[in-house]
């Protein structure tokens, strides 16, 4: 069921009166409502693993008590039990394929044939999202950060909790599973602001990504990326990188605001990117509940920057290898997480991973011409990197920026094409509305507003949506991973 379809509208309207009509002092009916809504959400795209999701919801609800014990022996036995079965889980189903291919490649660098079984099923959607969510748990009770909870419905509330269940956020338990332990009262100007979020997310999903979608396609899909010249594909990247921002971005406005119409606030996940000054700002800004989380559940295990800097360096590469693992199982990810890894560790070593905490140009209409250089210049690393992430294989990334490189001479009048093309536009307006908005939590944070200037933006918006949306709904780029 996409956030992005008519099914979806009616499904959360009928969830959204239930919810209320229960009465925010029966938050335990709510829950189990919430569990119900979030299996029938989830079945949607396929309700074969639907079980999958409840073994696993299962599993780390009875480690919980066992991690809980006062004997840190048996504590850290469970602990690594769990670590053990969500981790088996992931392999299996997402990167068993990929390493039996690997094998049967390396075997046959050395003139064995080797013909490995490879499952056929598709990739449970959300996995690398609901069992982070269960890890999180458990690593929270084992450092002391939470207590087991002795009702499965309201633990299963936390991890199925359907805004966020197959794209997230990463939640945490200490953060979201309290907010499932006492009533929500209806809040009426959060519910507004809920509001404001999902139409701000829809914007940028339907018109900015999908529009830029279009492009991206119709120029990875090429044959031959040397007869399109390096302006084109310098574009085909721009526009990509528009793209996975307003589709992941996009989903994340849309599932924290559908999240406050039930009265439950939910982790940012975006924090405008794009006006990051250096690649360690830029994750200070991107994709934050899963950057936090390997901070918190890896980085800092391994011991952080507690070590000098040459430690901090090398936990840093690791926690880029690990997430780019984590995207998915190909080179490509790979490849790309670790070159993201060499990028912030000279940050490290110089000291400037911390140099930009605060909100640039903060109470400025305009940023200063230091900040538009280093933010452009981050834009392009990003940029570049992303060409990686798209790819299907590292051939293919490889050919694409040769060619971009290599071919500066055709089409010289594409930049005035694609500087006024539709999805420039709208991604133009997009920054600007964020770039106005930096301060506050998302770009359509405007309550401050006179009334008729808002409802002029609001119809604005909404009459873009209705007016550009592209003819098939484009499933979320984060669904697959």
């Amino acid at each position: 069921m996409l956030f992005n379809s008519a099914a979806f509208a009616v499904f959360l309207l009928a969830v959204y009166l239930l919810y209320w009509s229960i009465g925010s002092k029966q938050f335990r009916l709510q829950n189990v409502l919430i569990v119900l809504a979030s299996y029938v959400f989830y079945s949607w795209w396929d309700w074969r693993f639907l079980g999958l999701l409840i073994l696993s919801t299962l599993l780390d609800f009875t480690y919980g008590f066992w991690v809980a014990s006062p004997d840190r022996r048996k504590a850290r036995l469970f602990l690594w039990l769990s670590i053990i079965n969500n981790f088996g889980i992931l392999a299996l189903f997402k990167y068993y394929n990929f390493f039996a291919s690997e094998f049967a490649t390396f075997m046959a660098s050395f003139g064995w044939e080797v013909h490995p079984y490879l499952l056929t099923w598709g990739l449970p959607v959300g996995i690398s999202f609901y069992t982070f969510h269960g890890m999180s748990y458990v690593f929270d009770i084992y450092n002391g950060r939470q207590k087991p909870i002795g009702n499965f419905v309201h633990y299963a509330a936390f991890v199925c909790y359907f805004p966020l269940l197959v794209a997230g956020p990463i939640e945490r338990a200490n953060h979201l599973l309290p907010q499932f332990l006492k009533p929500r009262v209806f809040d009426m100007e959060l519910a507004k602001d809920g509001l404001r979020q999902m139409l701000w997310g829809f914007f940028k999903k339907l018109v900015m990504a999908d529009g830029c979608a279009i492009v991206v396609d119709r120029i990875y899909q090429h044959g031959d990326y040397s007869e399109l010249g390096s302006m084109n594909l310098l574009f085909a990247a721009v526009f990509f990188t528009f793209q996975i921002y307003g589709d992941f971005s996009g989903y994340s406005d849309i599932a924290m605001g559908c999240s406050k119409l039930f009265g439950i606030q939910i982790l940012r996940n975006f924090n405008y990117p794009f006006f990051s000054r250096n690649i360690a700002e830029f994750w200070r800004r991107w994709h934050l509940s899963l950057s936090s989380w390997f901070r918190d559940y890896l980085y800092y295990p391994l011991g952080g920057s507690q070590n000098g800097k040459w430690i901090a360096i090398r936990n840093t590469l690791l926690v880029f290898f690990v997430s780019g693992f984590w995207h998915g199982a190909n080179w490509t990810f790979i490849i790309w997480g670790i070159l993201h890894g060499l990028l912030f560790a000279p940050l490290i070593f110089t000291g400037a991973n911390r140099k930009f905490t605060d909100v640039p140009d903060q109470g400025k209409v305009f940023p200063s011409i230091g900040n538009i250089g280093r933010m452009l210049l981050t834009f392009i690393l990003v940029t570049l990197l992303f060409v990686l992430f798209r790819a299907e294989s590292m051939p293919q990334a490889g050919t694409f920026l040769q060619a971009m490189i290599s071919t500066p001479g055709k089409n010289p009048g594409a930049l005035l094409l694609w500087l006024t093309s539709t999805p420039m536009i709208f991604a133009l307006i997009v920054l600007a509305f964020e770039w106005v908005a930096r301060e506050k939590v998302h770009g359509l944070d405007i309550a401050g507003m006179p009334a008729f200037r808002r409802r002029l933006i609001y119809m604005s918006i909404l009459a873009c949506i209705i007016f550009f949306k592209q003819l098939e709904s484009q499933e979320f780029i984060y669904f697959q991973f």
